[in-house]
C-alpha cells in the first residue's frame, strides 16, 4: 500500500477489501493451465499459496545495450538503483555509507525520497530518474552495485553485471539466483547497515574479473528468454492438442 500515491482516505479502505481480493485471486489461480514465474523464489510462493507447480524462466536483460566500459580505471563510487520505496531498504545503504564515508550515488525516485535525502551525508548523491544511456554510464563507472533489498528477481543486478560490475547483495530472494558469490559479487547475511558495512569493507574490486561477470550476465540475454518462452508455449500447446 505504501508504494502507491493514493489519497489517505482510499488507503484506509483498502484493508477491508483485501479478503475479497484474496478470494478472487485464489479462484482466478484455479483457472490457470500453466504457471511461468521469474525465479525459484517466486515458484516456492506459488506452490505455497496455490499448491501449483511453476516453470521458472528468468527475465531478460538487454546485454546488447548494457555493455562494459572501454576502461575499468574510472571506478570511483558505489551505486544503488531503484524506486525509492521502503521495501528496497535504501535506508540501510545510506546508514552504511554515512559511516563509511565512501561515495554513493542513488538512481531513482519515489515516495521515500524526502526521508532518505534527510538521512544522507554529503558523500551521497541523489540522481533522480535517468535515461537508459545515463544509467548505463553510471553502471559502467561504479565500483559495485549495492543491492540491499529482497526482490522476486532483481533485474538491476544483472544490468550491472552485464556492464562487468560486481554486486554487493543481501542474501535473499532472487539475488541468490542471479549473483554468484565470489565470482560476480558478494553477499551480506542480515538486512541491516552493520552487515552491509562489513561486506563493503571486505569487498576487493580487483578480485573480480569483469569478463567473467559479463559472461555470467549473458546467460540471461533477452534472445535466450524469447527462445525459452517460445519453446515453453509450443510444447504446452502441443501437449494440449495431443
Amino acid at each position: 500500500i505504501e508504494e502507491f500515491s493514493s489519497p489517505r482516505i482510499i488507503k484506509k479502505f483498502i484493508p477491508f477489501f483485501m479478503n475479497y481480493i484474496r478470494l478472487w485471486d485464489r479462484e482466478a489461480a484455479l483457472r490457470v493451465d500453466k504457471f511461468i514465474c521469474n525465479s525459484n523464489f517466486v515458484a516456492k510462493r506459488i506452490k505455497k499459496y496455490y499448491n501449483r507447480k511453476a516453470t521458472v524462466i528468468y527475465p531478460p536483460v538487454d546485454t546488447k545495450f548494457f555493455l562494459p566500459p572501454e576502461s575499468f580505471d574510472k571506478s570511483s563510487y558505489f551505486l544503488i538503483v531503484g524506486r525509492l520505496v521502503a521495501y528496497k531498504r535504501f535506508d540501510i545503504a545510506i546508514k552504511a555509507f554515512n559511516g563509511l564515508e565512501y561515495p554513493l550515488k542513488i538512481v531513482g525516485d519515489g515516495p521515500e525520497g524526502k526521508k532518505l535525502k534527510k538521512m544522507a551525508g554529503k558523500n551521497i548523491e541523489f540522481l533522480g530518474e535517468l535515461s537508459g544511456a545515463q544509467l548505463r554510464n553510471y553502471y559502467q563507472n561504479c565500483r559495485a552495485l549495492i543491492f540491499p533489498q529482497e526482490e522476486d528477481f532483481g533485474i538491476v543486478a544483472l544490468e550491472a553485471m552485464a556492464c562487468g560490475k560486481p554486486v554487493i547483495a543481501y542474501r535473499g530472494g532472487g539475488a541468490l539466483e542471479s549473483v554468484k558469490e565470489g565470482k560476480t559479487g558478494i553477499f551480506f547475511d542480515k538486512q541491516n547497515f552493520e552487515a552491509l558495512v562489513r561486506a563493503v569493507k571486505s569487498f576487493i574490486p580487483g578480485s573480480f574479473d569483469p569478463k567473467k561477470i559479463r559472461r555470467h550476465a549473458l546467460k540471461f540475454d533477452k534472445e535466450k528468454f524469447k527462445k525459452k518462452i517460445k519453446e515453453f508455449v509450443e510444447k504446452k500447446y502441443h501437449d494440449y492438442r495431443n
